[in-house]
């Protein structure tokens, strides 16, 4: 799960004001990235949005801004052209420099792609670039303008409408798109590269994710992005992107120095996140878990509560135990699912319990079995749930020993 979302704004190329989104995660960020949108686009756009979000859930920080005269940053538009977006990105870069750290990753979307390809070598600190659905030279996007490019050029400017919208498109645009080369940029670049790219886009053809890759030095990559839209407007697609992009990225970035290590079987490790009061970062093997309080309690929200994790615990054993004996015994059950809720009583509304004075916590638990069961089934599979072991350790006598380690100081 992200943590925080905050607006920041930062002088652009020509000195405008640029604006910008810094999604965080919980904890300290496993390394710093830049994500550049596509053509006419925003930050806002659904695939800027949710990657940066999920990279964000996977330990990153990443800011997503507006290009001049885009979104609600500053400047004309029309006066602005593929090297003033090379000029925003590196803008953007010394923001993060100056008020964080410089970009370790850095993420572009279509033209916002080609734009990373040809910054990359200014920026020494950026370790590894990721692209998405880009073409491999600035010049392709002269073909959205159509018949209207030609227009351009002997006006001067026009008018045109892209995506619903209108922009004033000048010749010195088509002129400056036209004097980059991407491919001298990308062999020179320096950075490990993963290109995605669908097969089936219908803006940037898959052909351009061909010739990156082969204009690039390894490390090297390819993903594909089997039928999703060039646009990545299904949320399950610009998931994939963060999952893959963050999972690739991690081979190219140094260990943090206090980064949570696996701890060994059996045992949890849990640490303050370091952001906001309650938020916590749990090691157990090599999953890496959050937990948080609710935002009424004081709290962020950026994980499960601690009793939810409990909950959680004696559900997942229910599960299991009631699924592994319905296969020892050969029942047909389908699938189980568990509901469980905690909430403090008063002990003399509980007949069965020992302790009649004060309050004491009760679990409700509820079993549904799926699958064409007998009643008799039902019941054994009902029994042997109140003997997983998560169960039997909540129901029995518990000893918590504490003790201080020395950390020094």
């Amino acid at each position: 799960m992200p943590g925080r979302s905050e607006k920041v704004t930062f002088p652009g190329a020509d000195g405008v004001s640029l604006a910008g989104r810094l999604d965080w995660p919980v904890g300290r960020p496993r390394a710093f990235a830049l994500f550049a949108h596509c053509f006419t686009c925003s930050k806002d756009i659904f695939a800027a949005n949710r990657v940066s979000e999920g990279l964000a859930a996977r330990g990153f920080a990443v800011l997503r801004f507006d290009f001049t005269g885009l979104g609600m940053s500053e400047g004309e538009f029309a006066n602005t052209n593929f090297s003033s977006n090379i000029a925003d990105l590196l803008a953007a870069s010394a923001y993060l420099r100056e008020h964080y750290e410089a970009p370790k990753v850095l993420v572009g979307h279509s033209l916002g792609g080609a734009a990373v390809l040809k910054a990359a070598a200014e920026l020494e600190e950026v370790a590894a670039v990721a692209t998405i659905g880009a073409p491999a030279e600035a010049d392709h996007v002269r073909h959205v303008f159509g018949a209207q490019a030609e227009e351009i050029e002997e006006k001067g400017e026009t008018t045109v409408q892209l995506a619903g919208r209108e922009f004033t498109i000048k010749k010195q645009f088509l002129e400056d798109i036209a004097s980059h080369s991407l491919s001298d940029a990308i062999r020179r670049m320096g950075k490990a590269l993963l290109i995605f790219h669908a097969p089936l886009d219908q803006i940037v053809s898959v052909d351009n994710a061909g010739m990156i890759f082969q204009a690039a030095k390894h490390p090297k990559s390819f993903v594909s992005l089997d039928d999703a839209d060039h646009l990545l407007s299904r949320r399950e697609d610009a998931g994939y992107v963060a999952d893959v992009l963050s999972a690739w990225a991690n081979r190219y970035l140094p260990a943090l120095e206090d980064e949570l290590e696996s701890p060994p079987p059996g045992e949890v490790t849990v640490r303050e996140a370091g952001e906001g009061t309650f938020p916590q970062v749990i090691a157990a093997g090599r999953h890496r878990l959050h937990a948080d309080e609710p935002e009424r309690l004081g709290g962020s929200d950026t994980g499960p509560d601690p009793y939810s994790f409990v909950l959680a615990g004696l559900g997942a054993c229910t599960s299991m135990t009631v699924r592994l004996y319905a296969e020892r015994k050969g029942y047909p059950l389908e699938r189980a699912e568990i509901r469980l809720r905690h909430q403090k009583i008063h002990a003399e509304d509980c007949e069965e319990c020992e302790t009649k004075a004060g309050k004491l916590d009760r679990i409700d638990r509820e079993i549904e079995l799926l699958g064409e069961l007998t009643e008799e089934q039902k019941t054994d599979l009902v029994r042997i749930a109140d003997r997983c072991p998560v169960h039997r350790t909540l129901d029995s006598e518990i000893q918590i020993k504490t003790q201080l380690v020395w950390s020094g100081g």
